[in-house]
């Protein structure tokens, strides 16, 4: 038995390091550069967000804006506890972070490689790096293999059972080779990128950070929370990068150019607001509103808010006009952004779309067109949020295209 695996990344990786490997069966990992898993060496900053501390799969699999459908099959087998319980047995522990996010306590990510690839070799799994896949030719019965690999250095593989885990590609016709074994493609776009706002006043902020902001997209009812960070360039944070992820597709269409609006107090509702104000007029009348920040937001943003509506350093509760007050309001629950391209988030790119998931069976990975055939990872139309949720699904298709070439039964 000869088993193929296109791909070293994260999902290719980890299904080669839990191939079951019986006496006779060769195992071959191919890579188009020089270097393995080099997003996992990357994400969290160098850290790896290996996977996240939610173990309700139903919660769990919202934070997939697609590929619910498989999803609800691979996070069940194999999920965030047998994740962890799967790097604890080869002596790497996880810790969890106050949002959830879980780390090798080592916070880097070559704990993680090293952990990976040393399973890899104990597999004894054969390496071969520079390896561009052209075409993949399923061969007539009664043929010594059921496939024919051919690279793009003109060298060939022969093998019994083939695992596509490229990753995504940006380019539709980058997945040509792949659509000619009869598989769909769903156009990929980008998802989890940051927001750019050219020249906008509120970038002379960078570096100020809202714990818990809600984001909507103008025109649409796409409505993400989380914490914002305001950059050099515009907004990023888990709101911005939850919210890219949510309207991946809507946001190509306009060609990264629209609106937002953002309410900084959350989800405070105009009429408490209206009270709220009431009340520190009332009660507060005296003090300098610029002075006065009783929303718990940070000094520079509340000074920019209130520079924006008038308010200068002297005006006070009691005297601020109601056309000011008014102006507050808006800037406080509807403050409104003109975006105008993105930016990648770091180096956690993701993208959205890839080979469409009716024709994958979600039990064993494999294609239902091309018997042999299996698929893991981003190449596949199913991606997360930020939050160790993209890795996750590389670990668990991964795993179970790997048991299931191995004819293990889950």
């Amino acid at each position: 038995m000869k088993i193929a695996i296109i791909g070293a990344g994260a999902a290719g990786c980890f299904a080669a390091a839990n191939i079951a490997r019986e006496s006779g069966m060769e195992v071959a990992l191919f890579e188009k550069t020089g270097k393995v898993m080099q997003k996992v060496k990357v994400s969290g900053g160098g850290r790896c967000n290996v996977t996240h501390h939610c173990f309700d799969i139903p919660e769990l699999i919202t934070r997939y804006p697609r590929g619910k459908q498989l999803l609800r099959k691979t996070l069940y087998r194999f999920g965030p506890q047998q994740t962890i319980s799967w790097f604890a047995a080869r002596g790497v522990t996880l810790k969890t972070e106050d949002d959830g996010r879980m780390f090798p306590s080592t916070d880097d990510s070559q704990t993680i490689i090293d952990c990976i690839w040393q399973e890899m070799m104990r597999q004894k799994v054969e390496v071969y790096y520079h390896k561009s896949v052209k075409s993949i030719a399923p061969q007539p019965a009664g043929s010594p293999h059921r496939f024919i690999i051919h690279f793009a250095d003109t060298s060939v593989y022969a093998a019994d059972k083939v695992l596509l885990a490229t990753g995504a590609f940006p380019k539709a016709e980058q997945y040509k080779w792949i659509e000619d074994s009869g598989h769909k493609i769903e156009s990929p776009v980008p998802s989890l990128f940051t927001f750019n706002m050219p020249k906008h006043p509120i970038t002379e902020l960078m570096g100020v950070s809202v714990p818990l902001v809600t984001i909507k997209i103008a025109g649409t009812k796409i409505v993400q929370q989380g914490a914002l960070l305001i950059t050099h360039w515009g907004m990023s944070g888990p709101a911005v990068l939850k919210t890219s992820a949510i309207a991946a597709r809507e946001l190509a269409a306009c060609n990264y150019d629209f609106r937002v609006l953002i309410n900084w107090l959350n989800d405070t509702a105009e009429d408490d607001l209206k009270i709220t104000i009431a009340q520190l007029r009332r009660e507060n009348g005296k003090q300098l509103v610029a002075q006065k920040n009783p929303f718990g937001l940070p000094r520079r943003l509340w000074e920019y808010l209130t520079q924006l509506c008038g308010i200068t350093d002297q005006t006070r509760w009691g005297d601020m006009p109601a056309a000011a007050q008014n102006k507050l309001t808006e800037h406080l629950l509807r403050d409104s952004f003109h975006v105008s391209g993105k930016t990648t988030f770091k180096e956690e790119f993701v993208t959205c779309g890839g080979v469409i998931l009716k024709d994958i069976d979600p039990q064993t990975m494999e294609s239902r067109l091309v018997p042999g055939l299996y698929f893991a990872g981003e190449l596949l139309d199913a991606d997360g949020i930020t939050g160790g949720y993209n890795f996750q699904h590389a670990w668990s298709s991964g795993y179970i295209a790997a048991l299931s070439m191995s004819d293990v039964k889950l």
